[in-house]
């Protein structure tokens, strides 16, 4: 079992021991139900209270909370602390296996150091694998698809021919990444399909979700970039491009050729229309439908879009119209009389 101090932790979150900084940990616990031995942390100052209760040894507060006497590591960031300690904690090393029994691997794919193909994986012709990449049980991967290096594709996940991945991308259990674009052109009664001829590349560090699709562009790329988190159950049209450290929550869609910003947060259940922009560092609340550009920066609700406080203050009205009719129609009745008895002298 591994035990560091709050000294090597506190270097390691940016933070400050406040208390006895050769106390050891080795484990991370709840505020309800560490133990001795164990860190845990606060980021919610209005549960403070409980910081007097834990058994743990060390508490993670933010900056300027009283400690009542804990030994404390005091950060800016609680939670992005306790990311890093429980990825230190919960880190294990990998073993490779190779290419295990049961897979199928082209003899004309290429695999880099220390990968882990498991039993019923299949690689396609002329694909290329990076160094350190794990592929689960599932995975089918089609011809002259690049994969980095340190990426995982869990069980189930599918990449189309082509497409490229980065490196330390993460795909979890039943994504597919480069299926066709809902691409058709009416003919009379029916449709006729438009060949997607291009391609997915998702770039660097990024995460997506389990059951998320992403589809191939029509003729060209449909763009992933680097550091993008993707939640489950998330579809990205063709031709879509997404911007740097992006987070896309679940049952988000995107329509074909939407165009999003860095550093923009779509929240659950989110639609755009075809061929809009939303620019840089933008928040979409929940059931937003983008209808069309978004340029300024802020938070925005509603459909189309309006800025949050403004949407806040639509809604409460919203819930009074029932009454407003009434009131209205009262007033239509009042004012009728008014004119007729103006016009009548009765």
């Amino acid at each position: 079992m591994m035990e560091i101090s709050l000294r090597e932790l506190a270097e390691l979150v940016d933070g400050k021991v406040i208390g006895d900084p050769a106390a050891k940990v080795s484990g991370l616990g709840s505020l309800d139900d560490a133990t001795e031995g164990q860190i845990t942390f606060l980021s919610n100052p209005k549960l403070v209270d409980k910081v007097v209760k834990t058994r743990a040894t060390a508490v993670i507060l933010p900056k300027g909370v009283d400690s009542f006497g804990r030994n404390v590591i005091e950060t800016a960031n609680p939670y992005l602390a306790f990311a890093k300690v429980l990825t230190l904690f919960s880190a294990s090393p990998k073993t490779p296996l190779g290419v295990m029994d049961g897979s199928f691997v082209s003899d004309s794919a290429v695999l880099g150091a220390d990968v882990t193909v498991y039993p019923g994986a299949y690689i396609g012709e002329n694909v290329t694998i990076g160094d350190r990449v794990t592929i689960h049980p599932g995975v089918v991967i089609y011809a002259q698809t690049v994969l980095g290096n340190d990426v995982t594709l869990h069980s189930n996940v599918s990449i189309r021919e082509r497409c490229r991945i980065g490196n330390r991308v993460i795909i979890h259990n039943g994504a597919v990444i480069g299926s066709d674009g809902f691409g058709y052109v009416p003919d009379g009664k029916s449709y006729y399909k438009i060949p997607q001829v291009g391609i997915v590349v998702i770039e660097d560090d990024v995460e997506i979700g389990a059951n998320t699709t992403i589809d191939r562009a029509a003729l060209d790329v449909t763009l992933i970039k680097r550091g993008v988190k993707i939640d489950n159950l998330v579809q990205v049209a063709h031709n879509c491009v997404v911007g740097e450290d992006t987070a896309i929550a679940a049952q988000s869609g995107l329509s074909g050729s939407s165009i999003i910003g860095r550093n923009v947060t779509i929240s659950g259940q989110v639609a755009t229309a075809g061929h809009v922009k939303v620019g840089d560092n933008i928040v979409l609340a929940g059931r937003c439908g983008v209808t069309g550009d978004l340029d300024q920066p802020g938070v925005y609700s509603g459909v189309p879009p309006i800025p949050h406080k403004d949407w806040l203050k639509a809604s409460v009205l919203f819930a009074r119209l029932p009454e407003m009719k009434k009131t209205i129609a009262m007033l239509e009745k009042r004012l009728a009389a008014l004119e007729k008895h103006e016009s009548t002298g009765v």
